[in-house]
């Protein structure tokens, strides 16, 4: 008998992305497509592959809604760190950072410090193949990539100014854009939705810093920009529905009435907002709440609104003084705009930098993400073994010393060889469980590709289904799995307006099959891996039996846990996804 599919998926349980009834079922790939799902079992020799599921999950490929993939798709098109977790569909451009229109060395420097990658590996990238200067050229590029993940896009205002007035001048507070350039500006932005992309990402948050050397140190473009000028990309992105994304300036607590209005709009139709970040932090105990309070009044008011959640212990990794919470505040900021080891040492032993840094650190109420705690933060690694596994505060105390003074000798003594860590928030279980039942959020924030040496979230939607099962397994009703499956893949393609996060009959077959009892395992656990085509070592997670198949459009991405050989060879996998 001829096969009628490519893929035949037996008895397990079938997750469709849209929250409804999971069941024990069948699904039939054929073409690229979802073209059979049955309760009842189809016949084995109509299909060329099949997969015995008995006991694992069949679900919606993954969406990671914010990743800084920009760079890396490029030379490394699989973007399999991502793939190997089931992510299917991935979003670029966040945090006002594309690299769509801006020349090669803008675009370089004013990704790399923000997003810790190293620009001697991303500037050359972007020299070597950055041919286009709009957002049509670059989707075009794109599509002749062999992608593993489907990929969308926001357009970045920071690319967009930088694009318009210079990187000198879009960094210069002085300077507001002649009516010529703010039109220039609406027109780029206008160009990019009608290329398929899902709106603007800015950011506000002043900390973030330009690498280079001809604005170093100086904040991100799109912090220069008056609230006119983003009222002005606000009325297209109103007017054509989609979405803004943005991140408030931490320092200018007020300033989130600007975003609430936009999001309004008032006498206006409202507008797609989604903000950076719900998180339960240890250093600000307000932060969380007032973010509900903001979004419970932007949707009783009738906006279309969603904080970013990730769900999930935040725990970062530094070396040395290397690290970008550091930024939030003068002293940790001074260190960091010397990029020379000696001149940077000299400054941390001078004693009246020292006293500027335990006044900063001394502050308790100044807004802040770190919380300032040298206590709650481990020595991973470190020349002299003795400290490792121990926390500053317990060495300080030891040594008789200020904490504050004891990192700094130790970081003038090691430098970026004493590495440590320390969880920043959502370190409570039961807290955020709260958080992820708010209907208000997306799930959420991975970073990925950003940040190497400081942070691996990306096996997050893992992370999401374990700690619900978990809960579900200890009697707690916090959701559903269904309605969990569904905030990690319908939710957000309905919301993002794209085509995925279901798999339906006649939906594009990107979808998983996971082994739900690997979910017991260390999901936090992180591990060094080789960055494909860069050179680097980074962070990642690995979690063995878990993910056993990932099918993008149709096709094996992941087989039996294992990456496939054509993914990033073959254009028969991801694509770029318009906004519908």
């Amino acid at each position: 008998m001829a096969t009628i599919y490519d893929v035949l998926i037996q008895r397990g349980r079938y997750y469709d992305g849209t929250g409804g009834p999971s069941q024990i079922a069948d699904v039939a790939i054929n073409d690229g497509r979802v073209a059979k799902v049955s309760a009842e079992p189809l016949d084995s020799s109509l299909a060329a592959r099949v997969i015995d599921a008995n006991g694992l999950w069949i679900t919606p490929g993954f969406i990671d809604a914010h990743t800084h993939y920009d760079a890396e798709l490029m030379v490394s098109p699989s973007l399999s760190e991502s793939v190997r977790h089931g992510v299917t569909t991935v979003l670029v451009g966040s945090c006002s950072l594309s690299m769509i229109c801006s020349e090669a060395e803008d675009a370089s420097d004013i990704f790399t410090r923000v997003e810790t990658v190293p620009r001697e590996k991303v500037l050359p990238i972007l020299q070597q193949y950055k041919t286009w200067r709009t957002p049509a050229q670059w989707v075009e590029f794109i599509k002749t990539l062999p992608l593993g993940p489907n990929l969308v896009s926001l357009l970045g205002h920071s690319d967009v100014r930088v694009a318009t007035l210079g990187l000198h001048r879009a960094t210069d507070r002085a300077v507001k854009p002649s009516e010529a350039e703010m039109q220039q500006m609406e027109k780029t932005l206008e160009n990019a939705l009608d290329a398929g992309f899902l709106g603007l990402s800015t950011m506000r948050l002043k900390w973030d810093k330009i690498d280079g050397d001809r604005e170093w140190s100086k904040s991100l473009p799109s912090t220069y920009a008056r609230a006119g000028e983003i009222r002005r990309l606000n009325r297209i992105l109103r007017s054509r529905g989609r979405i803004h994304q943005g991140a408030p300036n931490a320092a200018n607590p007020l300033q989130i009435f600007e975003y609430i209005g936009a999001a309004l709009g008032w006498l206006r139709r409202p507008m797609k907002m989604t903000l950076i970040t719900l998180i339960e932090l240890k250093g600000n105990f307000t932060v969380r709440p007032m973010a509900q309070l903001v979004s419970r009044l932007i949707q009783a008011l009738g906006g279309n609104f969603r904080w970013q959640l990730m769900p999930t212990p935040f725990t970062v990794y530094a070396d040395g003084i290397d690290v970008v919470f550091f930024e939030e505040f003068g002293a940790g900021e001074m260190a960091l705009d010397l990029r020379d080891q000696v001149e940077r040492n000299e400054l941390l032993k001078d004693e009246a930098y020292r006293r500027n840094f335990r006044k900063f650190y001394g502050e308790k109420l100044s807004p802040r993400v770190w919380q300032r705690d040298f206590g709650d933060a481990i020595v991973l690694e470190c020349p002299d073994a003795s400290l490792v596994g121990r926390n500053f505060a317990e060495i300080a105390t030891e040594r008789s010393v200020h904490v504050v003074d004891l990192f700094l000798d130790l970081v003038v003594e090691f430098g970026r060889s004493l590495r440590w860590y320390t969880t920043v928030g959502n370190a409570h279980e039961d807290k955020l469980l709260k958080l992820v039942h708010d209907p208000r959020t997306l799930i959420t924030f991975s970073d990925a590709g950003a940040h190497i040496r400081n942070m691996a979230f990306y096996n997050l939607p893992l992370r999401f289904l374990k700690l619900i099962k978990k809960a579900a397994d200890k009697g707690q009703s916090v959701m559903s799995m269904e309605h969990a499956v569904w905030r990690l893949t319908g939710e957000q393609g309905d919301w993002l307006g794209i085509d995925a996060g279901h798999i339906r009959e006649g939906d594009r077959a990107d979808l998983v099959i996971l082994d739900p009892a690997e979910l017991a395992q260390n999901l936090e656990q992180v591990s060094w891996a080789e960055m494909e085509n860069f050179g680097l070592q980074r962070l990642v997670n690995r979690n063995p039996g878990l993910v056993r198949h990932v099918f993008i459009n149709g096709r094996a991405a992941v087989s039996e846990g294992d990456i496939t050989p054509e993914l990033g060879k073959s254009s028969a996998f991801g694509s770029f996804l318009p906004a519908q």
